[in-house]
């Protein structure tokens, strides 16, 4: 990688942080499995101007999504279920499911469908949603607050509470970003019989050595847990309806009360805290095919099937009304993550197979098996829609690449 193209990086992370769009960041590359490049820029805590570091703990949001993925492919290939198996096999609250018609103006314009599969619920074509996306299905889950947080009690409670409201959809038909991972995360519970820290831990962190990620922040991490920001006057998740604050960095959660502390919830699809070089481990099993140096999480040809497009076209073709974490022309959609289809189209430099995901609060991951390039990006500002810094680290990063 080109010297100079490197300390470009910096500079960027640099100025994230001195125009306050970023409180700090910490970047870690590697190529061939040797890190080739770590920065850290600006602050964990502005307001205790504590630094953002290589230990500092983050709430990856979303980027637990593929963790759950992946322990899902730990249990298909003990033949445990079939991924065209109903969710209703596993939870009965989704037997006889509806769903909105389309153009449905009140919660209660439903038909008949039939329950999303397990394949619907790892690709978000489930036809559930999230809060934060437009139409009647999230503003139903916003009204009785089924957000999947740390601090909303048990998983069965929140999974039983969101099987009694009609899908957005018939499944299948659309895709759109979901609380979905979340229920994936309780069919885990039911067929391994375990809670899904327990399987995580036993089945993934303990065999990488990720003794820093988890559901709640560790006992005894104090202030290296990050504080997290927002530039939105109202809730950082109120995308629809939330607007620019006077504060471009304004608090919204930190150490010493943080739900995350003594979080309850063991949400799959966006619970996890964690730190940069645990992350890595993960995202470098994948780009060595669930290879690790004790064995194989999942098998080479399970892990190129997770990481395939599962979507008949991009995800835009699907028609999303929803919030995403990545670009929509261009990219597909695997088992847990995106996936580059045509770089061109999704206006960003990269190789087509890219795998990727990121967390709402502007966190980013991807691994280039082509390449052999793995890259994690940690930092703490929500919404991950208020700045283009995951296209611009793609392309800085590639621009750095010489060969």
């Amino acid at each position: 990688m080109d010297q100079g193209s490197l300390e470009t990086i910096k500079s960027w992370q640099q100025r994230y942080v001195n125009e306050r769009k970023y409180p700090g960041s910490s970047l870690l590359i590697q190529r061939g499995g040797a890190e080739v490049f770590f920065h850290a820029a600006g602050l964990r805590n502005v307001e205790e101007a504590l630094p953002f570091t290589r230990s500092t703990l983050v709430r990856l949001y979303s980027m637990t999504k593929p963790v759950t993925s992946v322990a899902a492919m730990i249990l298909l290939e003990r033949g445990c279920f079939h991924l065209d198996a109903p969710v209703s096999d596993f939870i009965p609250e989704f037997n006889d499911m509806q769903a909105l018609v389309p153009g449905a103006k009140t919660i209660d314009q439903t038909v008949a469908c039939s329950p999303p599969t397990l394949h619907q619920l790892l690709t978000h074509t489930s036809g559930l949603s999230y809060p934060f996306n437009p139409g009647v299905l999230p503003e139903a889950m916003a009204e009785q607050d089924i957000m999947f947080g740390p601090d909303q009690g048990p998983l069965t409670e929140s999974v039983a509470n969101l099987a009694r409201l009609p899908l957005a959809f018939q499944p299948g038909t659309r895709w759109e970003y979901s609380v979905a991972t979340d229920v994936l995360g309780r069919v885990i519970e039911v067929v391994s019989g375990m809670p899904l820290q327990d399987f995580l831990r036993t089945e993934i962190f303990d065999p990488l050595n990720m003794t820093e990620t988890g559901f709640r922040v560790p006992d005894g991490a104090g202030n290296r847990f990050a504080s997290l920001y927002t530039p939105l006057a109202g809730d950082a998740f109120e995308l629809n309806s939330a607007t620019a604050g006077g504060d471009s960095l304004r608090l919204t959660d930190s150490y010493g009360g943080s739900p995350f502390e003594q979080a309850v919830m063991a949400s799959g699809g966006g619970g996890l805290v964690g730190t940069i070089d645990d992350y890595m481990k993960f995202a470098e099993m994948l780009r060595r095919q669930g290879r690790y140096k004790g064995g194989f999480i999942i098998s080479p040809q399970t892990a190129d099937f997770m990481m395939q497009n599962h979507l008949a076209g991009d995800i835009a073709s699907m028609g999303p009304r929803s919030f995403a974490e990545q670009p929509m022309e261009g990219m597909g959609f695997g088992l847990g993550g995106a996936v580059v289809l045509n770089p061109a189209q999704a206006r960003c430099p990269g190789s087509v197979g890219d795998f990727s995901w990121g967390g709402i609060a502007s966190t980013f991951f991807w691994v280039d098996r082509r390449l052999d390039l793995s890259v994690v990006f940690l930092t703490q500002l929500a919404p991950s829609s208020s700045y283009p810094s995951r296209p611009e680290l793609k392309a800085l990063v590639h621009g750095a690449l010489t060969c």
